[in-house]
């Protein structure tokens, strides 16, 4: 550490501050605003869940509040009006809080209310992917992937930029979250993020110009039955590279999509069945 400009101490140059909180900025600052922050929930009520550090919940009788917390963005929902009320003011006199209202934005999510439940999608951060790596202007196409395209490990010559590469890769990951139908081709582009070759670039620019035709995608979300199903299949030794299998798994809470992936098998299958056993195995897991 250093002494901040403007406010050296000539006769004691090598005299530091002892910091008695913490300040934005600093690395441990996140840290330490999370770890006070979770201190104080169970003060609430509230309960840490198993799947997900940052979730908590309340029990309210039959009612329920929810809690999600990510750095210094919180989300509070439940079915407990008045609960919720008063977490919100209870909040407000310990930490220094502003209440934005109703949820519109989170974390690059845009949320949309309807007349039947709710809007998730990406419109600006897939605008923005495009302008960022010159993309916006390009011709949409119809699909992420051309039907029985599989890349090969090296196939042609390789790419001049691999950092380019991995950051757009990295980015449309990122947008997986409310756009299961360019999951499978995120997946087949995120296997060569050590040695990119020119034809995997190709297909990365294809998934762009699919974007840019469907910016205004998402998942819409309704009310209904809570009834948990979930679907799968897998292609037997679809990867031309080491023949393994990948699966394809979608999980529903009534008619609204959780959960979905889609993911190399860890072995090699020596028949179709064997291949759909093992998807059907991950999707019991997904759903335990």
């Amino acid at each position: 550490m250093s002494q901040p400009p403007g406010f050296e101490d000539p006769s004691h140059p090598y005299l530091v501050c002892k910091l008695l909180k913490s300040l934005c900025g600093l690395k441990q600052a996140p840290r330490a605003w999370n770890d006070r922050f979770t201190q104080f929930l169970p003060s609430l009520g509230f309960e840490n869940t198993y799947s997900d550090s940052s979730l908590f919940v309340k029990h309210v009788g039959h009612e329920i509040v929810v809690l999600l917390l990510y750095v210094d963005d919180i989300i509070i929902t439940g079915s407990a009006s008045g609960a919720i009320t008063q977490v919100i003011s209870a909040l407000t006199t310990e930490f220094d809080i502003k209440d934005l209202g109703l949820l519109h934005y989170f974390l690059g999510i845009q949320i949309t209310k309807t007349a039947t439940g709710l809007f998730l999608s990406q419109t600006k951060y897939v605008a923005d992917l495009l302008v960022k790596y010159e993309m916006f202007d390009a011709k949409p196409c119809d699909t992420p992937w051309l039907p029985y395209n599989r890349l090969l490990k090296e196939d042609g010559d390789p790419y001049s930029n691999p950092k380019l590469y991995r950051s757009i890769v990295g980015a449309l990951q990122y947008l997986t979250f409310t756009r299961p139908d360019i999951a499978f081709s995120v997946h087949q582009v995120c296997q060569f993020m050590q040695n990119p070759m020119v034809s995997h670039f190709t297909a990365v620019k294809r998934i762009l110009r699919y974007l840019k035709g469907t910016m205004q995608f998402g998942i819409s979300y309704t009310m209904g039955d809570l009834q948990l199903k979930a679907f799968s299949d897998a292609d037997w030794a679809g990867d031309p590279n080491g023949r393994r299998s990948t699966t394809g798994l979608v999980v529903f809470l009534g008619n609204n999509p959780i959960s979905w992936s889609s993911k190399k098998q860890q072995t090699i299958s020596r028949s179709s069945t064997e291949a759909e056993y093992r998807a059907l195995s991950f999707s019991s897991a997904e759903l335990d």
